[in-house]
């Protein structure tokens, strides 16, 4: 994975070149801990809990397998059937209370990042970045909450795909080694009928490529220009009263920086990918900026990994407003894209049992093409790129089924605001989505609203680069049908620095602050690390506002996690 920009470029040279100025405050140098003990990485993020009244965990090794010269070969696959504790408990998605994937991987000997995937009858459930691991080799582990995708666990028979295209020769020497684990919690006591729409979906149907038998690489859809568009057609049972399309995507090759692109360099540093249905915009995502573990400068993510780079994020677009019943070609495309994006989707259906066939219009529908404006300054020595977009998407439609008639408006905004100049890069993504259902009576059924903030940014100044990377989330929901958490925020903030030291020798370190706060529960965390070692660790569970406690055993805690607060990596 290489870095795609004209001031990067110069930025790293500079790195190399120039002698350090300041001195640092961590003077550790590019070795790890130990020749005989890998390095643990990891990503910082909240522990996985199972609701009150849940047993478990039930735990099945779904694969086990090396991934050597592997780039371009068919994935490695396995036949999966539901686990045994599952069907005693009858075999239904409404008794799993919370389903838990781990990825757990080690790897010694030099390697780059390579990206990865997990699918389950064709649906992608994870999608992530191996590290960029020293020579002495890393561990690391990621535990991904798959609840969403429990009719598919309970499904029946199927395949389980994970494909990672690692290359290994005399130089790249590491082969990546890694278990496939579903954790499950079931209730305790028979579940009752899940709310309508809010509860897991009823059919998860994947959108990605099929299973091939002899032809390599993985079950995306490769996005290779701005002019190409990926589709696959999907037939809606007829009873279907409501749809979430969920986006998998991450960037390689000319994009995979593309966030750093100065204005009318490879397309500039706007994208989005856009979802079209028969070949009409239905919504879009812009993409969270995931810098992968070797981007930009690879000791800056060692060992705490950039966000969602071990777990990139997904989107969703509600699709509800455009249903009718009826067979459909699913596009995606992406907007100023170079080669490549790999972009996969599963189509989350909530299904009428009070009924074999639902009926729905479309009521309004707004979707102007997005905004992007850009600029630079005149001055030769200091150059100023500018850049600004905007985007808005609305649509509103009714479905008619055992539930009564409900209307549902879905909406989509975007903003972006991109300065960069020779030292420093600047840039804030604002995603905003609403979806708000009502009854005849135009009483709320469920309406969620998010917000969300993408911060990224660098300072390179004398021998020392600091680059800052966010992640800012409320969401706020209500309804008589909703019932989680009324309201939930998550912000997290990482400063990574990396800096010349005197005899030509470099010292990093990073320090992220991670707070996750609901009406069910709070998480917050502050890391410290200096070169491959934690520095400091120190993680709480009680509610500032309630001064209260989850209490409950986390799910995929990292060794020596009962000292860092039973962190999930």
């Amino acid at each position: 994975m290489a870095a795609s920009s004209v001031h990067l470029a110069l930025l790293l040279c500079l790195m190399i070149m120039i002698p350090a100025t300041v001195a640092s405050p961590r003077r550790l140098r590019e070795s790890p801990a130990g020749a005989s003990r890998p390095t643990t990485f990891f990503e910082v993020d909240r522990p996985l809990r199972p609701p009150p009244g849940s047993s478990g965990p039930c735990s099945t090794l779904l694969l086990s397998g090396s991934f050597g010269s592997t780039l371009a070969k068919p994935p490695a696959t396995a036949a999966y059937s539901p686990p045994r504790c599952l069907a005693a408990a009858g075999g239904r998605a409404s008794a799993i209370s919370l389903a838990v994937l781990e990825w757990r991987a080690a790897c010694r000997g030099a390697q780059l990042d390579r990206i990865f995937g997990v699918w389950l009858g064709g649906a992608e459930l994870l999608r992530g970045s191996t590290a960029a691991p020293p020579l002495d080799g890393i561990v690391w582990s990621v535990s991904k909450d798959v609840t969403k995708y429990a009719s598919l666990v309970a499904a029946g028979r199927s395949t389980l795909a994970v494909y990672l295209g690692n290359l290994v020769n005399s130089t790249l020497t590491g082969v990546y080694r890694a278990n496939v684990t579903l954790h499950l919690y079931l209730r305790r006591a028979p579940a009752p009928r899940p709310p309508p729409a809010v509860a897991p979906a009823d059919l998860v149907l994947p959108m990605s490529r099929a299973l091939p038998p002899n032809s390599g690489g993985g079950l995306w859809h490769q996005i290779r220009s701005a002019a190409d568009v990926q589709s696959t057609s999907v037939a809606l049972p007829s009873n279907t009263y409501r749809a979430v399309l969920e986006l998998y995507i991450s960037s390689h090759g000319d994009d995979e920086s593309w966030y750093t692109n100065q204005p009318g360099y490879r397309n500039g540093p706007f994208r989005e990918v856009t979802v079209r249905v028969d070949g009409v915009l239905a919504g879009a995502a812009w993409p969270f900026p995931v810098i992968y573990p070797g981007g930009i400068y690879p000791l800056l993510w060692r060992p705490v990994a950039p966000i969602g780079s071990f777990n990139l994020p997904t989107y969703d677009v509600e699709l509800t407003p455009l249903l009718d019943g009826k067979a459909h070609e699913f596009g995606f495309a992406v907007t100023n894209a170079q080669d490549v994006w790999y972009v996969g989707a599963n189509l989350h259906l909530w299904l009428d049992p009070g009924s074999t066939a639902t009926t729905a219009g479309l009521v309004s529908y707004v979707a102007p093409p997005a905004n992007a404006t850009s600029s630079q300054s005149g001055d030769p020595v200091d150059t100023h790129h500018h850049a600004t977009a905007s985007r808005l998407f609305s649509a509103a439609g009714w479905v008619r089924s055992s539930y009564g008639n409900i209307t549902t408006n879905a909406t989509q905004t975007f903003g972006l605001e991109y300065t960069l100049t020779f030292e420093t890069l600047d840039r804030t993504t604002v995603a905003g989505a609403g979806v708000s259902a009502t009854d005849h009576a135009g009483g709320v059924v469920y309406a969620v609203q998010t917000r969300r903030n993408f911060p990224l940014g660098w300072l390179y100044e004398q021998g020392r680069l600091t680059v800052t990377h966010g992640l800012d989330e409320t969401t706020v929901s209500a309804g008589r049908w909703w019932t989680g958490p009324r309201s939930r925020s998550l912000r997290t903030t990482q400063s990574s620095v990396v800096e010349d030291e005197e005899g030509g020798g470099k010292s990093w370190g990073v320090r992220q602050a991670y707070s996750y706060e609901a009406t069910d529960g709070c998480y917050f965390r502050n890391v410290t690390s200096s070169g491959y070692g934690i520095v400091s660790d120190h993680s709480s569970e009680v509610c500032a506002a309630k001064g209260t406690s989850s209490g409950r055993g986390a799910v995929g805690a990292a060794p020596g996690a009962e000292k860092a607060g039973l962190v999930r990596n």
